[in-house]
């Protein structure tokens, strides 16, 4: 004779089988909108700063290492700026995964995984726009400080080196357009709307492509990034709407 189910148990089960976003992580989903918000005012701040300062050279380690000591506050800036908000991403793509992991629980999970691992190491090696490295603030100041030619020329060319990996096509950059890639592969059956996940995979098309030729592509990178904007935009609301309700049973067109 079989065991009768505990009310608990039962209840659990229910939450794990239903075809609906699990609503007691909805504290996550509105943390979520909150972080998809801020990660893009942090990174539409930083392009800001980023227009507003002289463009870094095109070339030479002394003369980068020479702009960033005129603009160093700036640089600085728009660093923490590009950089800081990956755990903000982090906190979107795991709301992500509980919001759709109903849909497809294996693919959910992979594009998650894709996505915070690409933010972890971004946060880890600075990765971020072309001539950014928390690096070059240490090297330009030894430059500076330096009272011997050899001396100057050994810091320009360590600063070659990582202007060159820097601007280097941006493998968690790429990571991060995959994960979105996914995940809005997902969306297409979830709760949110058509429009949302076809975006999400125009988005994750044109990034993979935009990440991986971004040395050559120049200010036409832009375009990927205002595709971003607006799909993070629209994650933010409807999982601050998942998270704002009492029954996260919305239909995908609302």
């Amino acid at each position: 004779m079989e065991a009768e189910e505990s009310p608990m148990a039962t209840k659990s089960r229910q939450v794990a089988d239903s075809p609906s976003p699990d609503p007691s992580w909805r504290g996550l989903y509105l943390a979520a909108s909150v972080c998809g918000l801020l990660f893009v005012v942090l990174n539409v701040a930083a392009i800001v700063i980023l227009a507003s300062i002289p463009p870094a050279p095109s070339s030479g380690g002394a003369a980068t290492l020479k702009w960033i000591a005129s603009n160093q506050t700036a640089y600085t800036l728009e660093l923490i700026l590009f950089v800081a908000p990956s755990v903000l991403a982090m906190v979107v793509f795991l709301a992500l995964y509980m919001a759709l992991k109903h849909v497809n629980k294996s693919l959910a999970a992979i594009a998650a995984l894709i996505a915070i691992a690409s933010e972890v190491t971004a946060a880890a090696v600075n990765s971020s726009p072309q001539s950014l490295n928390a690096a070059l603030i240490l090297l330009s100041d030894q430059y500076a400080a330096a009272t011997a030619e050899a001396q100057r020329l050994a810091f320009a060319t360590a600063a070659e080196g990582l202007i060159a990996a820097t601007n280097a096509a941006n493998i968690a950059g790429i990571m991060l357009e995959v994960g979105i890639l996914i995940i809005s592969l997902v969306m297409l059956r979830g709760v949110f709307p058509r429009w949302v996940a076809y975006l999400g995979i125009v988005t994750g098309v044109v990034g993979i492509l935009s990440e991986a030729l971004r040395p050559v592509i120049g200010f036409a990178y832009i375009v990927f990034f205002v595709l971003e904007v607006i799909w993070l935009i629209a994650v933010g609301w409807r999982l601050y709407r998942l998270g704002s309700r009492a029954s996260p049973e919305l239909s995908p067109s609302a």
